[in-house]
C-alpha cells in the first residue's frame, strides 16, 4: 500500500498553474487579464475589395449586382453567366377533414351534406432549384415553394438575371 499509484494526477504537485501567468507580486486578477486580450475594443473592419455595383436582384442566397454575382462561395462575373431553374415542387389537392365531418353531420338531416365533399384544399410543397455557372465556378440554391405561383415568380427573376448576363 505504500507504493505510489501509477494512475494519479501528474499535476498534483502544483507544478502546473492553469490560466495566464501573473506578474510576480501582483494579486491574481479575475476577469480580463490583459487589456489586449478579451476587452471589448473598437471593431476594425477589414479592407475587403468591393465587387462594385448595387444589388439589383436576390434569388435565395444569390445576389445579382450590376457587374457581378455574389454567392456564399464567392463572387462570380455577371457577363456570360448561365442560369438554370428546376421546378421540384408539387401541388396536392385533398378533401379537408372539416368537410368530411360536416358531410357526416349534415347527411343525417338531408343529402345536401354530401356537397361538403366537393370542398378541396390545395397545398404546395417543395423547392425551386436555381443554378448559376460563371467564370468556371458553379453555385446552386433552393427557393422554397409556398404556392403554385412560386415557380413563375422565380422564373421571372431568373429571366431578368439572364438578360443582364449578355
Amino acid at each position: 500500500m505504500s507504493d505510489p499509484n501509477p494512475h494519479q494526477n501528474p499535476y498534483a504537485d502544483d507544478s502546473y498553474k492553469w490560466g495566464p501567468a501573473h506578474p510576480p507580486g501582483a494579486a491574481p486578477v479575475y476577469g480580463y487579464p490583459d487589456p489586449a486580450y478579451g476587452y471589448p475594443q473598437q471593431p476594425t473592419l477589414p479592407a475587403l475589395p468591393s465587387p462594385g455595383g448595387i444589388p439589383l436582384l436576390a434569388i435565395g442566397d444569390i445576389t445579382v449586382m450590376s457587374d457581378s454575382i455574389v454567392t456564399p462561395a464567392g463572387t462570380l462575373p455577371l457577363k456570360g453567366a448561365v442560369w438554370t431553374a428546376t421546378d421540384m415542387s408539387r401541388t396536392e389537392e385533398r378533401i379537408p377533414p372539416a368537410a368530411i365531418v360536416m358531410a357526416v353531420i349534415f347527411f343525417v338531416f338531408c343529402l345536401l351534406g354530401l356537397l361538403f365533399l366537393l370542398m378541396k384544399e390545395r397545398t404546395t410543397t417543395g423547392f425551386i432549384q436555381v443554378t448559376v455557372t460563371s467564370g468556371g465556378r458553379h453555385h446552386s440554391t433552393l427557393v422554397p415553394a409556398h404556392h403554385p405561383q412560386t415557380f413563375p415568380m422565380v422564373m421571372g427573376q431568373v429571366n431578368y438575371a439572364r438578360s443582364m448576363s449578355f
